[in-house]
């Protein structure tokens, strides 16, 4: 019993003394900080969520009736030359027309009875280099026919530009064709004549139609300074109107403002 006093006694005596001891710091606290350990202040903690929305831009929705005829030409002119400019640099060069398909020159349709009759006597060499150089000269002259172009797109005025936009794919260029065809033939005959004569087809295409003639007493003879400078007008317009074909399906060939603007809005048509 005496034990179990005193060890009652000592826990309350060291429990008082705690009390003393954390009321001497409760007390230093307040004279050092001003802060009443028996009053905390609650410190409210506010949470602020800052949401970063990351926006990438977007080209503008446009409606087709939001453009004027000016901006539709312009964006379809714009087309065109692109096509005129791709083009002319794929068919300027070594076998660019001998070696596509799609805009090969061939025999003039009313000499074909030579081709014929020149490789049942043996002489097919003589008529495929006929052929050739042939294309020669077109890949020779449609170098130069870029600005030709160019300015025959740049003078068009086209009505109803509206209508061609929601045309087929090649509306733009078929416009072209029919409104600048004539223009362009008179532009680019003399240099298609200097082509003939720089590659030699001039002087192959004399022997060539002579060897026919005395082999079956016909006499033939063509334009070919025509017939060239039409087909390689021709071949030209063939890839402006891949080119517009490419534009008006594929996003991604709408390499300027105004093409994405114009033909952006012939999507949603």
């Amino acid at each position: 019993m005496k034990k179990t006093f005193l060890l009652a006694t000592g826990i309350l005596f060291s429990v008082s003394a705690q009390a003393q001891i954390l009321d001497v710091i409760k007390s230093t606290v307040k004279n050092q900080t001003g802060i009443d350990l028996n009053n905390p202040v609650k410190t409210k903690t506010s949470t602020s969520t800052t949401t970063t929305t990351s926006t990438a831009p977007k080209s503008p929705s446009v409606n087709i009736n939001s453009l004027n005829s000016a901006q539709i030409s312009s964006g379809l002119k714009e087309a065109l030359s692109l096509g005129v400019t791709e083009g002319v640099k794929k068919l300027g060069v070594t076998d660019g027309f001998l070696k596509n398909e799609a805009v090969k020159i061939l025999m003039p349709e009313k000499l074909r009875v030579i081709d014929t009759k020149l490789r049942a006597f043996g002489l097919g060499s003589l008529a495929d280099q006929g052929v050739k150089l042939l294309n020669r000269a077109a890949e020779d002259a449609v170098t130069e026919s870029a600005p030709i172009f160019t300015k025959a797109i740049t003078s068009m005025t086209i009505t109803d530009a509206k209508n061609i936009l929601l045309g087929g794919d090649n509306s733009a260029t078929n416009y072209l064709q029919g409104k600048t065809q004539s223009q362009l033939f008179t532009a680019f005959q003399p240099k298609v004549k200097a082509s003939l004569g720089k590659v030699g087809a001039d002087k192959v295409w004399t022997q060539l139609i002579s060897k026919y003639n005395t082999l079956t007493g016909n006499a033939v003879s063509t334009d070919l300074n025509e017939y060239v400078t039409n087909e390689t007008i021709n071949g030209v317009f063939k890839m402006v109107a891949d080119k517009e074909s490419g534009i008006r399906n594929s996003p991604a060939m709408r390499t300027t403002s105004i093409l994405q603007k114009v033909f952006g809005a012939q999507d949603g048509k």
